[in-house]
C-alpha cells in the first residue's frame, strides 16, 4: 500500500492550495482518509477526513468553511482544497487511510497507512 502526498509549497497569506494524496496497492472503497499535518513544536493535527464509500466529510474546527476534502474515484486519489491561507496553516500535511472507522476519525492511531508528507508555508 503507497499513498503519495504531493502540491505542497510556499503562498501567501490568504493564497490557496490543492493537495493530492494518490492511493496504490489495494482498493480503498471502504477506506476513511484523512488528512492530518505537523507544524514545528506542535501535536500532530487532524486536518479533515472522508469516507470512501459514502463522500461524506469532517473537518477540524480550524480549517472549516475554509478547506475542503473530495476524492475521484477513477484515479484512486484525495485532495484537500485550501483556500484563505494562514500562516498558523504551515506544517507538514500527511494523507492516512484506516480501515472503516466507525467514530474517532481525528484520531491519528486508527489510521493504518501514512504518506511520507508534504510542506506547506504560508508567509504572512
Amino acid at each position: 500500500v503507497q499513498l503519495q502526498a504531493s502540491g505542497g509549497g510556499l503562498v501567501t497569506a490568504g493564497g490557496s492550495l490543492r493537495l493530492s494524496c494518490a492511493a496504490s496497492g489495494r482498493t480503498f472503497s471502504s477506506y476513511t482518509m484523512g488528512w492530518f499535518r505537523l507544524a514545528p513544536g506542535k501535536e500532530r493535527e487532524f486536518v479533515a477526513a472522508t469516507r470512501w464509500s459514502t463522500g461524506s466529510t469532517y473537518y477540524a474546527d480550524s480549517v472549516k468553511g475554509r478547506f475542503t476534502i473530495s476524492r475521484d474515484n477513477a484515479k484512486n486519489t484525495v485532495y484537500l482544497q485550501m483556500n484563505s491561507l494562514k500562516p498558523e496553516d504551515t506544517a507538514v500535511y500527511y494523507c492516512a487511510a484506516g480501515r472503516p472507522i466507525v467514530s474517532g476519525l481525528s484520531l491519528p492511531r486508527l489510521y493504518d497507512y501514512w504518506g511520507q508528507g508534504t510542506l506547506v508555508t504560508v508567509s504572512s
